[in-house]
């Protein structure tokens, strides 16, 4: 049976650093490092530039990305972008991307799956690939948070940074190997615990959004949590049964890095080392839709994934939207 396989990948990080020392003294946050580290795991966070836009940062992790495939942008047939943070409300950050690196034949569009939306637009590539309507794929996610973040609120403000990361996918023939299963799920009754209640069709921009700042990110970080832990794991189980492991099988933990606390608790239910897990969100941040190809992408530069290793993918955004994903690599 055709699979598909992850042939490249790349990530693009802004220059500007902004340490938890730096939001107290430059931001103004009532906050302190210690309180963050403590809660959430997080050191710093990357801060776009000026001018700099969502398909800036993801035409930049895509040059990586195809170089280390070896793919002409102009021989892609798929690009699919997962961000909730676009150049502009239409057309689709992806079609910024295709005209930025010149991939002509390329059909575009975004997924919009909040911090899951890298391996949603993952599983939507697969599945063109695996049904022959694709041969090689561009999947990106691509995030400029910290234009839609409340600097009043600590709650939000100190958890995002911006990135973008990229994964070339192509048809994988071997029989065990690629992208084995994606498994994708949804519950929209929480879509309140986080979301931008403004600016939409049902609260259309006006004083009184303005005035309650519901064009920002807000968030019930103690039901995220209990969500994220408890699906994340079941999520993760599934990918696993549907292939017949079991989760001490696992050499490599990609997952999306919202908290070191989520990712703690998840994978101390799964019984899975934490030294499996590949992190950064001490440097980086929550960097959302960009966290697990970022991610993946650093433990591939570093030589660390293997012909035959086993790689569990996992993400939760809002929706909330959540999934996993299980690689042959």
């Amino acid at each position: 049976m055709q699979r598909s396989r992850i042939v490249g990948t790349g990530t693009y990080l802004p220059e500007k650093v902004v340490t938890n020392d730096d939001m107290v003294k430059l931001y103004g946050i009532e906050t302190s490092d210690a309180w963050i580290r403590e809660r959430t795991g997080i050191g710093k966070r990357r801060l776009a530039a000026p001018g700099e836009a969502t398909s800036d940062m993801a035409a930049a992790a895509s040059r990586k990305a195809l170089e280390m495939a070896g793919i002409k942008p102009e021989d892609l047939d798929m690009i699919v972008c997962g961000t909730v943070t676009p150049d502009m409300p239409f057309p689709a950050a992806a079609v910024f991307v295709q005209a930025k690196i010149g991939a002509t034949k390329a059909a575009c569009f975004d997924v919009s799956a909040a911090c899951a939306g890298s391996l949603y637009a993952l599983a939507i590539a697969d599945s063109f690939i695996k049904s022959g309507g694709a041969r090689s794929v561009l999947v990106i996610g691509a995030e400029l948070l910290t234009r839609i973040m409340d600097w009043r609120d600590r709650n939000t403000c100190i958890l995002f940074g911006d990135a973008a990361g990229a994964m070339v996918l192509v048809a994988e023939t071997r029989e065990g190997h690629g992208l084995l299963s994606t498994h994708l799920h949804t519950d929209g009754t929480q879509a309140h615990i986080l979301n931008i209640p403004g600016g939409g069709s049902a609260k259309p921009f006006s004083p009184e959004v303005y005035e309650k700042r519901e064009q920002y990110v807000k968030m019930n970080g103690r039901e995220v949590y209990k969500t994220a832990v408890r699906v994340l794991e079941a999520c993760s189980r599934e990918a696993l049964d549907r292939n017949g492991y079991k989760p001490n099988d696992v050499t490599h933990v990609i997952a999306h890095q919202a908290n070191l606390r989520i990712l703690e608790a998840v994978l101390k239910r799964l019984e899975i080392p934490l030294e499996k897990c590949h992190l950064n969100i001490e440097e980086v941040g929550n960097t959302s839709s960009a966290s697990v190809p970022l991610t993946l992408d650093q433990a591939n530069r570093q030589g660390a994934l293997k012909p035959g290793d086993l790689v569990l993918m996992m993400a939760i955004g809002g929706g909330m939207a959540w999934g996993s994903a299980l690689v042959k690599w």
